[in-house]
């Protein structure tokens, strides 16, 4: 079990009109349903972060075709269609906030389409959904320097506890970036284990703190979802992915360096 690739499912908006910022990453109601029973007739076992990672550590084992079903950022239709869905099948899932983003005292106002509020939150962790951390205002945490790091994470970590009366547990990269910094930082504000995105199966190889998703987007079609959760043709579908984020995290390696150098100077 120890060798097990998992999928770890990367969701967003659950809307039938998302806004133009939110609508390449959304997936519609009607779509996520039938994912969810899909996942179901194929007799899969989700799992929430917080017990995968607990299972790898203890070597409990894995049931026979563990699958995670994950949210970013906090969007209302988690609540509104994405809950009802998996309460249908008993599914649990993880749901990681910036805490900033969603309704309520907190609320900076850089939620970029409807968010969650904090009654709603409360309800889908008493549903079984775990509730992770995203940071507070959703920055790339890579290029923050460490007083602003520690804010972000501090800050989450914070708002979620005084909100739901127990820390967070897991914690997922706004994203998808981080570097050796960031996950010691994360870590060390209390965070046991943490998701980036990478679009591959996870394996305990990577490490608690470095776990890959896969992207489920407005365009994944049954066949394509199926193929995600076989693990089959992964890598070639998120070929052009890669490749970009590769290049990305060099140039925003070459800007942080910069950054550095320039605060030097002054």
């Amino acid at each position: 079990m120890t060798q097990a690739r998992i999928p770890i499912l990367m969701y967003h908006a659950v809307a039938s009109e998302p806004n133009d910022a939110t609508r390449s990453l959304s997936v519609s109601p009607a779509a996520f349903a039938g994912q969810m029973a899909l996942i179901a007739d194929r007799g899969l076992t989700p799992l929430t972060t917080a017990d995968l990672a607990a299972r790898w550590r203890s070597g409990r084992p894995l049931p026979a075709l563990p699958v995670l079903i994950t949210f970013d950022d906090g969007y209302e239709g988690v609540h509104r269609h994405a809950l009802p869905a998996l309460a249908e099948h008993g599914f649990p899932a993880t749901l990681f906030v910036s805490t900033g983003w969603l309704r309520g005292a907190y609320d900076t106002g850089g939620g970029p389409d409807t968010m969650l509020d904090w009654q709603q939150v409360r309800e889908l962790a008493r549903a079984g959904v775990e509730i992770g951390g995203h940071s507070h205002s959703h920055p790339q945490l890579d290029q923050l320097d460490d007083t602003a790091l520690h804010a972000e994470l501090a800050r989450c970590r914070d708002i979620v506890a005084g909100e739901l009366g127990a820390l967070p547990v897991s914690f997922a990269y706004p994203y998808g970036y981080s570097s050796r910094r960031v996950r010691t930082a994360v870590r060390e504000h209390g965070f046991a284990q943490a998701l980036a995105v990478g679009n591959a199966l996870a394996r305990r190889a990577q490490g608690p703190y470095a776990l890959r998703r896969v992207t489920v987007r407005r365009g994944t079609g049954v066949e394509e979802f199926e193929r995600l959760l076989d693990g089959r043709a992964v890598a070639r579908a998120f070929a052009r992915d890669r490749a970009l984020t590769k290049g990305y995290a060099m140039v925003r390696g070459v800007r942080r360096i910069h950054r550095r150098a320039a605060g030097a100077l002054v």
